[in-house]
């Protein structure tokens, strides 16, 4: 499986962020080809990675790479809303009442990317496909050929801010049946207006983003699992989550703010009442931005953006 290679974005400040933490389990709750896990293993004799993903090929080749460092991984094939029941299996059996550090990478994976068979990519023709679990019921051509044409339109603005989104619905019903990523990338592409398309990249990457979100139910399933991740936390702890457009970082931002202010949302000048105990402490108000020599090396990193939270000593929220 070494073809599913991938480079994990902002790794060194993902291995800085997570030295201070305790001793323990770190969940990388989107294995993927084990590049963070890698590097935080290889730098951090003193924690060992949970690795969880429901893609099958991701699973196997994380699991050869990281097969060198034996009784230090554990990895497990499930989607990361089952991050709780997954840690409640594991965590009696390495004798660790919670975890250390948990990790999001947020969205399609370059290897994913790049498998025209996968259906994920608007540049090479492949089936339109577009799971990140084969076995889930759902394709992107299920969607796109089978939902209506107000409800195509709402998917692919909520998930992309697309603003040409009722242009680009109406156009693929009309256009049914779409059965390739090219195809599909050719409709889209028509249907945004000629100065729009000159701007911005690919006019229809936007489009790809929300019908491969939507395929996998990326968003919904998203603010619960940080609370889970949070709420496993050890005191000295830590999230940290990279997102990679608005509606990723947008919920990263709400669950890790309402972690940290105890879901006060009164005014800041006043105290919030006795019974608000926040959990975390933001470890930055803003996200971290890849370098530009990152950037340059990796342009698929130019859109990510790192957030992080310590867990808070018991005592603090007593």
């Amino acid at each position: 499986m070494s073809g599913f290679h991938h480079r994990p974005v902002m790794v060194d400040l993902v291995v800085e962020l997570f030295a201070p933490v305790p001793p323990g389990v770190v969940v990388d709750a989107t294995l993927g080809g084990g590049g963070h896990a890698e590097a935080l293993l290889d730098a951090h004799p003193h924690l060992s990675v949970l690795g969880l993903d429901q893609d099958p090929d991701a699973i196997a080749a994380a699991s050869e790479r990281l097969a060198r460092f034996g009784e230090r991984v554990v990895v497990r094939r499930t989607r990361f809303d089952r991050l709780r029941q997954v840690l409640a299996e594991v965590l009696p059996g390495l004798g660790r009442p919670g975890a250390s550090g948990a990790l999001f990478d947020l969205g399609v994976s370059s290897p994913q990317l790049d498998r025209p068979e996968r259906g994920f990519s608007y540049r090479s023709e492949g089936p339109l496909d577009m799971r990140m679990d084969p076995s889930r019921p759902v394709t992107a051509a299920t969607l796109v050929n089978e939902t209506d044409e107000a409800e195509l339109a709402r998917l692919i603005r909520a998930h992309s801010d697309e603003r040409f989104a009722d242009r680009i619905a109406r156009a693929i019903v009309a256009h049914r049946p779409i059965t390739t990523t090219t195809q599909l990338a050719e409709v889209v592409r028509d249907a945004v207006p000629a100065p729009a398309r000159r701007r911005g990249g690919h006019p229809a990457r936007r489009t790809f983003q929300a019908i491969r979100i939507a395929v996998n139910d990326e968003l919904a399933v998203l603010p619960g699992a940080l609370d889970d991740a949070i709420d496993a936390l050890v005191p000295g702890g830590r999230c940290v989550a990279i997102a990679y457009h608005s509606g990723e970082d947008r919920i990263v931002k709400q669950r890790f703010r309402h972690a940290a202010t105890g879901g006060w949302t009164g005014p800041s000048h006043l105290p919030p009442p006795p019974d608000v105990r926040p959990t975390v402490t933001l470890l930055r108000r803003s996200a971290w931005r890849p370098s530009p020599a990152e950037v340059a090396a990796n342009p698929r990193a130019e859109a990510a953006r790192l957030r992080a939270v310590e867990k808070l000593e018991l005592q603090e929220v007593a």
